[in-house]
């Protein structure tokens, strides 16, 4: 079985948010399918869009795995953004970033522990 994902978030101000999702995946949108959407291609068949949605903005939840978690923080915060949590599961971390609607994306992955 072959496994994808296109996974949505609503905002209320189009414009806004997408700079800062911009900012956060260190990429311009792979397509807009409209005036109102932008879609990043993360990996083969793996996508997250954003939405311009008011009514359902505010209440996504979701994580990107990446290899190397601390690595990538360090980028994004490079690009200005900083997490307001981080969430530690055994050797999995979770860097938690808000966008100005309280979307929370996750950065996260496997992090060494032996030094």
């Amino acid at each position: 079985m072959a496994v994808g994902v296109f996974a949505g978030i609503a905002v209320r101000d189009y414009d806004s948010a997408l700079e800062w999702y911009k900012r956060l995946l260190g990429a311009e949108p792979t397509f807009y399918p409209n005036e109102i959407e932008a879609v990043w291609q993360l990996a083969e068949d793996r996508y997250v869009y954003i939405i311009q949605d008011p009514d359902r903005a505010g209440g996504a939840v979701s994580m990107i795995w990446v290899d190397d978690p601390a690595a990538e923080v360090a980028r994004i915060s490079g690009r200005g953004l900083e997490p307001v949590d981080v969430e530690k599961h055994g050797s999995v971390w979770k860097y938690v970033f808000h966008d100005s609607d309280g979307n929370e994306t996750g950065i996260g992955g496997e992090v060494s522990t032996t030094g």
